[in-house]
């Protein structure tokens, strides 16, 4: 790494101080949110932040997950799960008497509204796009007194995907076809997901105009006619309606993710590194050999 490069890299290292609290944020809903002190009790209701915290140093801090949270094994398997975004065990939240919960900003679920009614104080947000992963690492490290290791957690992060980002320079782009679930819903390219088949030498079929994580019509995806499927299994391609004929089909390039894969893949964290190169297996297998 040259020298001014790795100055560059390291030299936040040096300067990151201790968090001062109080401290207040506002969280991706508008809502200020205040810490009077460090927290010590923290529950995480989205895998995104359990494995943060954990690659922050920070899981001793947690005392409890959501149902989903499945890794850092080590970290998951002695923790209470209090069930999920849209079935909360407010109960048993309440019960644990944290001093800070993580949770998301949808309007869907309302999570962030139903704890902080219950009287908690309550982080809402998730890093939708590729920057914001890293946003909200930062925030994450200085919620937490962890400053210092999210920009080491970051800087590696950053280097491990410019290192496979270079894997793929120069070779053509891939048109891809992105399923989240059968509805179909898929991901659009300011979307993480979508920067990530960016990254691994693809395009996603799906136009920025329809957003980052957008329910298709079928027909829209047989018209773009993909060149790989990422997200189902090759039968189950064969047999949709229009689809026996697509370039991905008929190619034999569908692909279902590993379950880790499948994982990595839909959580904005700290394993943006392990779903690039599943990516780039699908996409270019040639440049990792």
């Amino acid at each position: 790494m040259p020298f001014l490069l790795a100055l560059g890299l390291l030299s936040p290292l040096s300067t990151a101080a201790a968090t001062t609290y109080p401290l207040t944020v506002t969280d991706d809903l508008g809502r200020r949110v205040t810490l009077n002190a460090e927290p010590r009790r923290i529950i995480a209701m989205l895998p995104s932040h359990t494995e943060t915290l954990a690659a922050l140093g920070a899981a001793d801090k947690l005392v409890a997950v959501d149902l989903y949270s499945n890794y850092p094994r080590a970290v998951i398997e002695p923790l209470p799960k209090v069930g999920s975004a849209y079935q909360p065990n407010l109960e048993a939240i309440l019960a644990l008497k944290p001093d800070l919960v993580l949770a998301d900003e949808s309007s869907g679920s309302r999570l962030t509204q139903k704890l902080a009614q219950a009287g908690l104080t309550v982080y809402g947000g998730t890093g939708q796009t590729f920057n914001e992963v890293f946003e909200k690492i930062a925030l994450l490290g200085k919620l937490t007194n962890r400053e210092a290791n999210a920009t080491r957690l970051i800087a590696s992060m950053r280097a491990d995907l410019n290192a496979l980002q270079r894997s793929v320079a120069g070779r053509p782009t891939v048109s891809t076809y992105y399923e989240i679930d059968p509805s179909p819903y898929s991901v659009g390219p300011r979307s993480f997901i979508g920067t990530l088949i960016g990254k691994a030498g693809g395009r996603t079929i799906v136009p920025d105009s329809l957003g980052d994580f957008p329910k298709l019509d079928p027909e829209l995806i047989v018209q773009r006619n993909p060149q790989v499927m990422v997200g189902l299994t090759l039968n189950e391609a064969r047999v949709r309606p229009g689809w026996a004929g697509l370039r991905a089909v008929t190619g034999g390039r569908v692909f279902q993710p590993t379950a880790e894969e499948r994982d990595a893949l839909s959580r904005p964290g700290p394993r943006l590194a392990q779903a690039l190169r599943a990516l780039i297996r699908y996409l270019h297998p040639e440049a990792l050999k």
